[in-house]
């Protein structure tokens, strides 16, 4: 036996991770009554390998649902860990808070728990609030962080619920059992002798449990920083998964500092990665779950972005690639990389295959490399749900009619002078400076790192399926917290006097109710709302606002053709438009724009759905186009954000980021349907000679159609 100061590791033995067991001597397969099984162990850890989604469980829809696999529902899949023999436990938070199986065959089952409490007992008469991370040891025992209640749970074989460690109030204290005290824990590991560590999250810092229940402080100042050095001399920032491997080393997921740290055994904090600070968006963002192998591999999961990093023994780290969406030539489809909805746990299975909980998308998936032959699995979309029951406004009064000023998939630039940087993602409603954002929808914090931007305009905060953006999250205009659920930081003073804010928490499990104040208006007076369904971003318009009401007509300021050069043709004065057969191909450029009841009349919205019709000079439409062909339908949108420059022509933008006026200049070929991009042009050769119409259909949410302007005489040569 192997001991070091810090971690106690058995030679050859098992490698536990954040949900990741790798068995490599007779084990039995835990809460199953079954025998010890041999199974393999991983073969040689390929670097950067290919990877295939395929999805293991969950409909996409939020809830609490056993059965088969894909007809079985999760709220909040958090932390996964794989058995012996094939068997995969699920932290299911959310709504849930309980303990899942998902069998080999596919079977989900509930091993514990079933209400939101704080209960130990046998199945489903414990209870647990918003169980994350999970970690299997040698013996059997199922470890859960239990973040809601601030405390570590331990899961015997046979099902009985006992609590490790904490009391059920958040605080800091080393001690044994219940005397000791945690604040939100979020990320466990346990290693081979037994010895569980924590990321104690909202306490910024690494706990070990003893196997007689004592807790002591590992690493971490108490204080949101990042520092490295020896134990608690180093900072960290919002810790939230753990991994440790066979030489005693702990890897750290330091969430709020976008890092990938070390707890080496002589108990000295390094850094291992950090995203390169000239990419804008990297691929390192928010790691929220790690795994390592036996061969020194730690794969990453990146929260924002939804990425699964691999990092080579040397400290080389990128994305796995995602062998069914490679990068498409024109750049706007995929980014050819893995990119799932909002990742939290992962796991290693004894093939070297990954098991990820796809929290926001409700789902769990499994990454494996492609086989010979394979076809690629459809991961079918869950249907839209669009909600029948009058919605709440997220200002006061709730039950009366705010402006609405912004709606998705409009464009969006740059202040640095790019018009068409990325999609208005949801809908704004206007508001005063300081008016009081109310919750709209009862919802639990799920991220432990839920909001963003402390004191930046695009300050923000996630709540359930919803993102409230452009807000003093938790503070009233003079900066005082709301309530006492939004934990307010401040700078130290030399005096011992607490100084300026500099940040507010919201840890994961806190819950609110419908008028619930999530924080107040900043400068750019509107709330925007982001709207999630099966990790999705969805149009939020599905959300019906009480008394809104949508009478008003797009306009169609014009409509133009483009050759495949990009230059507009024109037509000469006095008459019509006249296309060459030989042009080929052309591109249909729209200028359109919304509107809504209660608009100030500047106001500019997008459009809904688009498309065309080719008519004869009397109107009568040419086979196949006896109804619009639909080629944009603003219903969800894509991840990569450079999609904007497929279906906005250059000559987009808007007044907030510099553009002269707004512009909603639609490049009507390219097609965006689902949240996928395909790009296109209108083929003129097909066509013989003659007059016809080019009409054009632009819808709004209310299936309004415009009527004026929307023809265009041209006559093909």
């Amino acid at each position: 036996m192997k001991r070091t100061p810090l971690i106690a590791t058995l030679a050859g033995a098992a490698i536990l991770a954040v949900g990741t067991v790798f068995w490599y001597t007779d084990r039995v397969e835990p809460h199953s009554g079954a025998t010890p099984v041999l199974t393999a162990p991983v073969a040689n850890t390929q670097p950067f390998w290919p990877a295939r989604v395929h999805l293991l469980a969950g409909d996409g829809q939020d809830g609490a649902l056993d059965g088969a696999a894909l007809a079985s529902r999760f709220s909040d899949p958090y932390g996964v860990a794989i058995g012996p023999r094939g068997a995969i436990y699920v932290a299911d938070g959310g709504e849930a808070n309980r303990i899942r199986v998902v069998q080999p065959d596919g079977a989900v089952s509930t091993l514990a728990g079933g209400k939101e409490g704080f209960v130990d007992g046998l199945g489903a008469v414990a209870a647990f609030n918003t169980p994350s991370a999970i970690a299997l040891d040698h013996l059997g025992n199922l470890y859960v962080a239990d973040t809601g209640n601030h405390a570590i749970r331990r899961i015997a074989p046979d099902g009985a619920v006992t609590t490790l460690a904490g009391n059920g109030s958040p605080g800091y204290a080393d001690g044994i059992g219940r005397a000791a005290q945690f604040n939100g824990p979020v990320g466990i590991a346990v290693d081979d002798a037994g010895i569980v560590y924590v990321a104690d999250t909202y306490n910024d810092r690494i706990r070990r449990i003893a196997q007689d229940g004592t807790v002591t402080t590992l690493a971490g100042t108490g204080k949101p920083n990042l520092f490295d050095g020896p134990g608690t001399a180093a900072a960290f920032d919002t810790p939230s998964a753990l991994a440790v491997d066979h030489d005693g080393n702990l890897y750290i997921a330091d969430t709020g500092n976008n890092a990938v740290r070390r707890l080496r055994p002589d108990g000295t904090v390094d850094t291992l990665a950090l995203p390169p600070e000239a990419e804008r968006r990297p691929a390192l963002r928010r790691p929220v779950g790690l795994a390592v192998t036996r061969d020194g591999y730690l794969y990453i999961v990146a929260s924002a972005g939804g990425r699964i990093l691999q990092m080579t023994p040397t400290g080389k780290f990128r994305p796995l690639e995602d062998t069914d969406h490679p990068l498409e030539p024109n750049g706007f489809g995929s980014d050819g990389t893995v990119q799932l909805n909002g990742p939290r746990g992962i796991a290693v299975a004894r093939d070297g295959s990954l098991v990820v909980a796809d929290a926001n998308a409700h789902r769990l998936h499994r990454l494996a490399p492609p086989r010979a032959g394979e076809a690629a699995p459809v991961l079918a979309r869950p249907p839209l749900q669009r909600r029948t029951a009058p919605m709440p406004w997220p200002l006061g009064p709730q039950d009366m009619v705010h402006e609405v000023v912004g709606v998705m998939g409009e464009v969006r630039g740059t202040y640095g002078g790019d018009s068409r940087d990325h999609f208005h993602a949801g809908l704004d409603v206007r508001g005063d400076v300081g008016a009081t954002v109310l919750a709209i929808l009862p919802a639990k914090v799920t991220d432990p790192y839920a909001n963003w931007g402390f004191n930046n305009l695009g300050e923000g905060m996630s709540v359930g399926p919803l993102s409230y953006i452009h807000m003093r999250v938790g503070r009233d205009p003079q900066g005082r917290a709301l309530d006492p659920r939004f934990q307010i930081q401040r700078e130290e003073t030399a005096n011992g006097k607490p100084g300026k804010a500099v940040r507010v928490r919201v840890p994961r499990g806190t819950r609110f109710a419908v008028g619930d104040k999530l924080g107040t208006l900043n400068a750019l007076s509107h709330v925007h709302l982001d709207y999630y369904q099966g990790g999705t971003l969805v149009n939020a318009l599905t959300l019906p606002f009480i008394g809104f009401v949508d009478t008003v007509t797009p306009t169609i300021s014009r409509i133009a053709l483009y050759d495949t050069a990009g230059k507009r043709i024109m037509a000469k004065k006095g008459q019509p438009l006249r296309l060459d057969r030989t042009l080929g191909d052309v591109q249909i450029v729209v200028n359109a724009y919304d509107q809504v009841d209660g608009n100030l009349a500047r106001r500019k919205l997008g459009l809904y759905k688009l498309g065309y019709q080719v008519l004869r000079a009397d109107g009568t439409p040419l086979p196949g186009f006896e109804q619009p062909v639909i080629t944009q339908v603003y219903d969800r949108l894509p991840r990569n954000p450079d999609a904007v420059k497929a279906v906005y022509a250059p000559t987009s933008g808007i007044t907030v980021y510099g553009s002269a006026s707004t512009q909603f200049d639609y490049a009507l070929n390219n097609r965006l349907r689902d949240g996928r991009i395909e790009t296109g042009s209108w083929r003129i050769a097909d066509l013989a000679p003659g007059e016809y119409l080019l009409r054009i259909h632009a819808a709004d949410y209310a299936g309004q159609v415009a009527q004026n302007g929307r023809d265009l005489a041209f006559v093909i040569e």
